[in-house]
């Protein structure tokens, strides 16, 4: 009776953690598909097109991966080798790495974008972004190689199970470590995340006050009855503060998981921490495109041409 209640209990869990897989991958698709779609179309681009497009590519990407961890936890069909583990491992750590970065430059260009001509941002303003993309993506390339030993404890998990050793999936743990090579990680990693976090909060801290000096001058210039309506820009600046605010919700969230889990790893709360850390992929082309309506006219006037010559054809 409890292997069947256990049965049960992993089943509802797989399947939230595929729904949550299949929910993100249809919404950054869609989004991705409208910028190539926008590309196509030779509209006009705005500065953060294209780390909105990356971002939707790397949490694409990083939800497959998802699809690939949890069939190994839950229906593991045939056990990895040690070269698919150390992969599949390596390549969630370089895509988690460039989902930061791409945030982090998302956050800082659209600050560029609504800076003054005084400040100091504005001379940014007519650099293409793939000048600060290329930085940010080195950047993400150096902190890779300084945790790419990390790679090298990622192993098939060996035929006697040992309490030193981690569990990542049905197939693959984590090698046990030095006390000074985790801290050494630890220490990397959590610099890492300070630096790139630190950058958004800035960022976003910038934005803010931008959107509190707009509304007095507002409020100043018109009456009540004849306010404006929020500009497309603004729009914009509102949805990447509301990412940015849902990252460092969901980060923090991740964070305290992470810490409770090193001291009861449990598969349950390992599923849980993975529901968390995806959390941010899945939600993020929604909250991107709940305030983009021109999206959906592009869709429609791309696939309204695509029936009709469909139906000429026919014809």
């Amino acid at each position: 009776m409890n292997n069947i209640n256990r049965l049960s209990h992993n089943t509802k869990i797989r399947n939230a953690i595929y729904s949550e897989a299949g929910i993100g991958i249809l919404g950054n698709s869609f989004l991705l598909l409208f910028y190539i779609l926008k590309f196509i179309h030779g509209q006009r681009s705005r500065l953060t097109d294209l780390p909105i497009a990356l971002l939707s590519l790397i949490h694409l990407l990083m939800l497959i991966v998802l699809i690939l961890v949890t069939t190994d936890i839950f229906m593991p069909w045939r056990k990895w080798d040690d070269t698919t583990c150390k992969f599949v491992m390596s390549l969630y750590r370089f895509l988690r790495t460039l989902s930061l970065c791409a945030t982090s430059l998302l956050s800082i260009l659209q600050a560029v974008t609504l800076s003054p001509r005084s400040s100091c941002l504005a001379k940014f303003k007519h650099k293409y972004p793939w000048h600060m993309l290329g930085c940010l993506f080195l950047l993400s390339i150096f902190y890779m190689v300084i945790s790419s030993p990390l790679i090298t404890y990622i192993t098939a998990k060996p035929n006697l199970t040992s309490p030193s050793f981690i569990y990542l999936t049905a197939s693959c743990s984590l090698a046990p470590m030095s006390y000074s090579v985790h801290h050494t990680f630890y220490i990397l990693l959590t610099s890492r995340d300070i630096i790139f976090v630190g950058l958004m909060l800035l960022s976003s801290g910038s934005m803010v006050t931008f959107l509190y000096r707009h509304r007095k001058q507002s409020q100043f210039l018109y009456s009540t009855s004849l306010s404006l309506k929020p500009s497309v820009e603004q729009r914009a600046m509102r949805t990447i503060l509301c990412l940015m605010s849902f990252f460092v919700l969901m980060y923090t969230l991740d964070s305290i998981i992470s810490h409770i889990k090193s001291i009861d790893d449990g598969q349950i709360l390992y599923c849980v921490h993975i529901l968390t850390t995806y959390g941010y992929a899945t939600v993020s082309p929604f909250l991107i495109l709940s305030t983009e309506k021109h999206k959906l006219t592009i869709f429609r006037s791309t696939f309204g041409r695509m029936v009709s010559i469909m139906l000429l054809r026919d014809g």
